[in-house]
């Protein structure tokens, strides 16, 4: 029987989603603590890969199971026994054959900055000090991303993907209170191009390179000629989108 998860995690402490050599990730404990409490070797999906370093406030993950479990005392387990920067929100039956991640329709991120020092947020937002950005610049430059398909100039260099192509369905800065926030949805995102985006952005903001230049950065498809990629305690994944007839079953 195939089961989803919909869980949350801080990235500080692990090396991404996915699991590596030496390195702890947030899949490894996953797998560990299922099959720990079911009794059965337990391998899990998740509906995409985050880096090491960064969040997930929505996540979910499939897994199969021999018989069928009680929902509402596995969650209680598991989030008892894993560590509190994970947290597990529901668990749901569904059909044998949904999947985690090629399943997803629309992916969102958001990258947060704090503008000025803030003790509290050090983990979890690029801060940002004696530094102003021209908001208005740059939601101009976000718009120019939905002209285009191809977006290997943010990709990750050495990846191995078949299409650089992405279809990008929002892309908005907003400012709440001291917290800069990029918003971005798509129906897939190549490796680092999320905070190679964001840092092309934030030159925007500061003047160093127009929207012109930022055109030419996608069409030159060319990762060189991008920003330096911001850091990862920013990023969160943020919501995912699978089709109806999967998520109908969340009261499985």
């Amino acid at each position: 029987m195939r089961y989803f998860i919909e869980l949350s995690y801080n990235g500080k402490m692990y090396h991404g989603w996915q699991i590596q050599p030496n390195a702890k990730s947030v899949q490894e404990m996953l797998e560990k603590a299922l099959s720990l409490l079911l009794g059965e070797k337990i391998a899990v999906v998740g509906c995409g890969r985050t880096d090491a370093g960064v969040h997930a406030s929505q996540f979910f993950l499939h897994f199969e199971v021999s018989e069928k479990v009680d929902v509402v005392q596995l969650e209680f387990k598991l989030n008892a026994f894993l560590p509190n920067d994970i947290a597990i929100h529901q668990i749901f039956i569904v059909k044998n054959d949904a999947h985690a991640r090629f399943d997803a329709v629309f992916r969102s991120y958001e990258y947060r900055i704090s503008l000025g020092k803030n003790p509290f947020l050090v983990d979890a937002t690029l801060q940002v000090k004696n530094q102003s950005f021209d908001i208005e610049k740059m939601n101009k430059a976000a718009e120019i991303l939905y002209e285009y398909e191809n977006f290997k100039c943010f990709s990750r260099s050495k990846t191995d993907v078949k299409t650089y192509n992405c279809t990008i369905t929002n892309a908005v800065w907003r400012k709440e209170g001291n917290l800069l926030i990029f918003y971005i949805t798509a129906n897939r995102f190549l490796r680092n191009m999320v905070r190679a985006i964001v840092g092309t952005l934030l030159e925007v903001g500061t003047g160093k390179i127009n929207l012109n230049d930022f055109k030419n950065i996608i069409e030159s498809k060319d990762r060189s000629h991008a920003g330096a990629s911001v850091k990862a305690q920013g990023l969160f994944l943020c919501k995912i989108v699978y089709p109806k007839e999967i998520m109908k079953n969340h009261n499985g």
